[in-house]
């Protein structure tokens, strides 16, 4: 898979992306000022600008007017895709503003429904939405991890799944407690801090669609489909 790493402006987590490796950086605004405090050269800086302050230098830069219906991430999900990413990684997207955090939340959603693999990562945590209309995206599954893996951070063994968007059909396996096909429904809490065991674990969505939650660790180790 080709994979891009897009970072905004918050919660860069160095820990996950130097973890990773990417075909593509993109720096998104400000995101270009925490990728430099790391002394990393983004392949593409995109954005208009208004929250970084100047216009950077880069290989390729991509300026956008600060009156548009798109936000800057948005873009940035869409010049990935057209580049041929077929996984996204966002990063500094998940905290201090409620709305841009909702708004990346739908990006990821929309994403999912395309088939395009994308997690979102923020400080010790990560997020995905499953999507059952689309095959690469209707599965996710966890390799056994042990014990230090299960107790790092506040996220720790913790697993949430919620429906998303409408009522969503949804098997839970390898979890404390496990699921076979249940409804879950997007305005109640049940889906809230399932727990991994340390076995292998797996989440199918048959209906809907689902936002997944869990340690950053965890995530770096799951697979799709």
């Amino acid at each position: 898979m080709k994979r891009y790493a897009l970072v905004g402006a918050v919660d860069f987590n160095y820990e996950d992306f130097s973890q990773r490796s990417f075909d593509g950086v993109v720096a998104v605004d400000r995101g270009y000022a925490k990728l430099a405090s790391w002394g990393i050269v983004p392949d593409v800086a995109l954005g208009d600008f208004d929250s970084l302050g100047f216009v950077p230098r880069a290989a390729r830069v991509e300026t956008f007017p600060a009156a548009k219906d798109e936000s800057d991430m948005e873009l940035a999900c869409s010049l990935a895709l057209d580049d041929g990413a077929d996984e996204l990684v966002l990063y500094g997207c998940l905290s201090r503003r409620l709305d841009h955090t909702l708004a990346n939340i739908q990006l990821l959603a929309g994403l999912a429904r395309r088939g395009a693999v994308a997690l979102g990562v923020g400080a010790g945590f990560a997020l995905c939405v499953l999507d059952a209309a689309a095959c690469a995206t209707a599965r996710l599954s966890f390799p056994a991890l042990d014990a230090a893996a299960l107790d790092a951070g506040p996220y720790g063994r913790f697993l949430s799944v919620f429906a998303y968007g409408g009522p969503a059909t949804v098997s839970e396996a390898g979890l404390r407690w496990e699921l076979d096909r249940a409804a879950l429904l997007d305005d109640v809490s049940r889906g809230l801090s399932n727990e991994f065991t340390g076995a292998p674990a797996a989440i199918e969505v048959h209906a809907g669609n689902v936002v997944v939650t869990a340690a950053d660790a965890a995530f770096r180790r799951a697979r799709r489909g």
